[in-house]
């Protein structure tokens, strides 16, 4: 039985993800900050799901994660967890806003967005060369992207910058023991995360991204597409 790790599991695309791997009888370890609070994640208990609690802003909390895992092998990471900045998104992104920037808004979602996902393969690298498959795949966004969007959301856009260029790295530096990073762009999906103007339902996203995940191979390592597979421009 295959082994995903997905962090920020308790909502949204990462609920999602993990209610489709458990039917398809995949071991799920699925982690967000408070699982005590996480009642919709809860509720899918069974025997292939662990829950784990973690937050990834906190490199102890990663370590700790890492300590119970000693051992375990990990086919698949998704660094799925996430942030634009302070909830509620809209009435706060005027502080992404060039003349209005809040610097401990961009450092927490610099934190999140790029040190976290970086962080967890660094810790669980291990785990994942214990596996079969041998995957990280971290969730960025087009407003990553030099060539393809202008948002003008300082610290979100230049954190998903960031942790492209990152695994991009990282998926040289790892190819040669077989390991596959890839990122990959969910879609603009309706999440909290959503200013009203979605178009594309979150069993819909986990679904393109596990297909996409699914067909991997080490050719695809380094690349960046969205959740249907078309090649995102860097």
């Amino acid at each position: 039985m295959p082994t995903v790790l997905i962090t920020g599991a308790n909502r949204g695309i990462g609920l999602e993800l993990t209610r489709q791997y458990l039917r398809d009888d995949w071991e799920v370890i699925a982690t967000c900050r408070s699982p005590a609070d996480a009642a919709d994640l809860n509720e899918l208990a069974c025997d292939h799901l662990r829950v784990e609690p973690l937050d990834v802003t906190d490199h102890a909390s990663i370590d700790a994660l890492a300590s119970r895992l000693r051992g375990k092998a990990i086919d698949v990471l998704i660094n799925n967890a996430g942030i634009i900045g302070p909830v509620p998104i809209a009435e706060h992104i005027d502080r992404q806003h060039f003349g209005s920037i809040d610097y401990a808004v961009w450092e927490q979602v610099l934190r999140t967005n790029t040190f976290g996902p970086v962080r967890m393969a660094e810790a669980l690298l291990p785990n994942i060369l214990a596996g079969e498959q041998k995957k990280i795949v971290t969730l960025s966004s087009t407003v990553g992207s030099i060539v393809e969007r202008d948002t003008a959301a300082f610290a979100y856009a230049t954190s998903k910058t960031a942790i492209n260029k990152a695994m991009s790295l990282l998926a040289a530096l790892l190819r040669e023991q077989g390991v596959i990073v890839a990122l990959v762009c969910p879609g603009y999906v309706k999440t909290r995360m959503d200013f009203g103007t979605a178009d594309i339902e979150i069993p819909d996203s986990a679904a393109g991204l596990r297909t996409l995940i699914g067909s991997y191979t080490l050719a695809d390592s380094g690349s960046f597409r969205r959740f249907n597979g078309e090649t995102i421009a860097w």
